[in-house]
């Protein structure tokens, strides 16, 4: 399937972005240009037009502003692929909609009775259920032939429906106090976008007018600025209508366009600005505290137990059936992967956590520790399981 290629290509290319990024910021924060490091992060950015005034640092701007893209792609994503793709249908969803439900719960579940007594600590309890759909599908390129093109599908579709439980989270629990007259503006916007959407307007330029007001109106409400790029990705026409448009397909084609800015810009940005860690003032029993402990033993247990237990369940029970060509060592291997969640843990924790010094960077520096443990025990899993036995249902 020359679509699933090309999107696996991407997110391994750009995996590979994300390690240098995330490296780059470890090795400035942790040396004497670290000062510099900060320095640039909160570097104040302004835009002012007539009464409207917008003053972020470059951090937030990063988090806020070019995430919103990502999530739009995102949106993108999980659209296409419940309309036409391997989650359109139960029979093709059943398997990653149960490990990705199991991949969310059991990592939270670690983390909250790890932090139970901690109110502030319960706060970051959604780090760990994320995954990095990256970072993975990039382990996965690197073994080739060795994976079967199901399990692959399998990764991608869990990861998406994984993006989306992240989405419904940071909805529900990530959100300030509510500004309604922001709110409004947000819901109007969105109306029009969904009204355009029924008239068949395909052109580009003007659902993203109006998705800038959407943005503003989110950004502004209270809500998580990034979740108006989800809205606006549902409002996106998959297909048109009329012979002057006929096969053309308005979301296919920005999310083709977007695909690279994403993988080689954005997520390598995101990177950059939230991974650096500065471990020389950390000492290693203060990994041993409970929310770096909760992150790190709910990323790189919790989410292999999940995904496997819930999956290997749904498939004895026969709700699903273990994916063409996979042997159970594999499935293992893939859960394994799951628990980098670099991206997403890193995002949710920056919404957790405002403060970044609130627990002297442990969180941050367990999501990387739990992501890297992750992502070694899923490649060594692969490619020891290359050579096993297809298991049988």
């Amino acid at each position: 399937m020359k679509w699933i290629d090309e999107f696996i290509r991407h997110e391994a290319t750009g995996g590979l972005l994300l390690i240098l990024a995330a490296a780059l910021a470890l090795v400035l924060s942790n040396s004497s240009l670290s000062s510099w490091y900060s320095a640039t992060l909160h570097m104040p950015v302004g835009i002012h037009v007539g009464p409207l005034e917008l003053d972020k640092s470059l951090y937030h701007w990063v988090n806020e502003g070019l995430m919103a893209i990502f999530f739009l792609l995102i949106g993108l994503e999980i659209k296409r692929e419940v309309l036409e793709g391997h989650l359109s249908s139960l029979r093709q969803a059943s398997l990653p909609i149960f490990g990705a439900a199991g991949g969310m719960l059991i990592p939270a579940l670690i983390y909250v009775l790890i932090n139970h007594a901690h109110a502030t600590a319960l706060q970051g309890w959604a780090i760990p259920t994320a995954t990095d759909i990256a970072f993975s599908l990039g382990i996965l390129s690197l073994l080739g032939s060795r994976v079967p093109t199901a399990l692959k599908i399998f990764l991608m579709a869990l990861a998406i429906i994984d993006d989306l439980g992240a989405i419904v989270i940071i909805a529900l629990f990530y959100t300030s106090e509510l500004s309604w007259i922001s709110m409004a503006l947000a819901l109007t916007s969105l109306s029009a976008l969904v009204l355009m959407n029924r008239l068949g307007v395909v052109r580009r330029s003007a659902y993203f007018l109006v998705a800038l007001l959407l943005w503003l109106g989110v950004l502004k409400s209270g809500v998580h600025a990034t979740l108006a790029g989800v809205a606006l990705a549902f409002t996106i026409p998959l297909s048109t209508r009329g012979r002057q448009h006929r096969g053309f397909s308005p979301l296919k084609s920005l999310e083709h366009d977007l695909h690279p800015w994403v993988s080689f810009l954005i997520l390598p940005l995101f990177a950059f600005v939230n991974a650096g860690v500065d471990m020389r003032p950390i000492a290693l029993d203060q990994m041993g505290a409970s929310v770096p402990l909760g992150i790190l033993l709910g990323l790189f247990l919790g989410k292999q137990a999940g995904v496997f237990g819930f999956a290997w369940l749904a498939i004895r029970l026969g709700w699903a059936r273990l994916p063409d060509g996979c042997r159970w060592l594999q499935l293992y291997g893939v859960s394994a992967l799951t628990g980098i969640g670099f991206t997403m843990s890193l995002f949710i924790t920056s919404l957790a956590f405002e403060d970044d010094a609130m627990f002297a960077y442990t969180d941050k520096l367990a999501v990387l520790a739990g992501s890297l443990l992750s992502g070694m025990l899923g490649y060594l899993v692969l490619r020891l399981g290359a050579s096993g036995k297809t298991a049988g249902n």
